[in-house]
């Protein structure tokens, strides 16, 4: 009889140790919903951080703008004050923004690094603080292989994620002695609705240079992305990184071609990945 406790006690202490207190960005759609799902059904603890009101048995949810340096700051400290901890954060929130580099005017620039690199960083500096208190933790950024190869007419979203790709891989190199590891997730295209939701220069659909251009990369690039992996697979990628012992710095999720296609960048002339982009794109 006192082996079976000690068994069911061992047993309750080791799914107890494996729940976890995860922040979720972008949690109402996409990549964020489909995470931020998987991972409650899985008994750990979510708190979800979206624009709009959502509501689910499962997933605290929170509303706020990644932007919102008050918002963020209040939401991470009432977390902490009722958890005790915050284990994992996954900045997963952005949107995509199409169009020329020398027709997207500032304020649609300003929107978009505002929101994928600004919000991102926000969303940080407000969760170390206590990640740091405890000596532990776990970032898991969003960036994209937009963030590793400049992708034509999406390029002022290839400069975001860029961005992200730098802040974490110095972040990385900062926190780690705090205990704190930092990965950045790479997706390549995916279904969600994030291809409805883009963000397209006005100037650029009216000028007779640069328009029917775009929109023939356009057709392209949205195609590929309504055909592409399913958010739940992205899930379970993110859960198995939540539930790593020793994190990579970076993992590219995608299919088998773009995964290639990321290889190929590390070892071929620039200009050569260059002209191989513009084949691809009809650009």
């Amino acid at each position: 009889m006192l082996n079976e406790e000690l068994f069911v006690f061992l047993q309750l202490k080791r799914v107890d140790n494996m729940n976890k207190v995860i922040i979720v960005t972008g949690a109402s759609s996409g990549f964020g919903k489909a995470i931020a799902e998987r991972l409650a059904e899985h008994g750990h603890r979510v708190y979800g951080i979206c624009r709009r009101e959502m509501s689910h048995n499962k997933i605290n949810y929170r509303q706020g703008d990644i932007r919102d340096t008050e918002r963020i700051g209040q939401i991470a400290k009432e977390i902490f004050e009722k958890e005790g901890r915050i284990d994992v954060l996954i900045n997963n929130a952005g949107m995509g923004l199409g169009g020329a580099l020398e027709l997207t005017s500032w304020e649609e620039i300003k929107l978009q690094m505002e929101t994928n690199f600004y919000g991102c960083v926000n969303v940080c500096q407000k969760v170390l603080p206590y990640m740091r208190q405890k000596r532990s933790g776990k970032i898991i950024n969003f960036s994209s292989i937009a963030g590793i190869e400049g992708i034509p007419y999406q390029g002022f979203y290839s400069c975001s994620k860029f961005a992200i790709e730098g802040f974490s891989e110095t972040l990385a190199a900062e926190v780690k002695r705090f205990g704190i590891t930092v990965s950045l997730v790479e997706p390549g295209d995916f279904a969600t609705g994030f291809t409805a939701v883009r963000v397209n220069s006005e100037a650029t659909l009216k000028d007779p240079d640069y328009g029917p251009v775009f929109a023939r990369v356009r057709e392209r690039f949205e195609k590929e992305e309504i055909g592409g992996l399913k958010p739940e697979y992205m899930a379970k990628k993110v859960e198995q990184i939540v539930d790593a012992k020793r994190p990579r710095l970076r993992y590219c999720v995608a299919n088998l071609e773009q995964k290639l296609s990321v290889i190929l960048k590390r070892i071929i002339p620039g200009n050569w990945n260059v002209a191989i982009l513009r084949s691809y794109y009809g650009s």
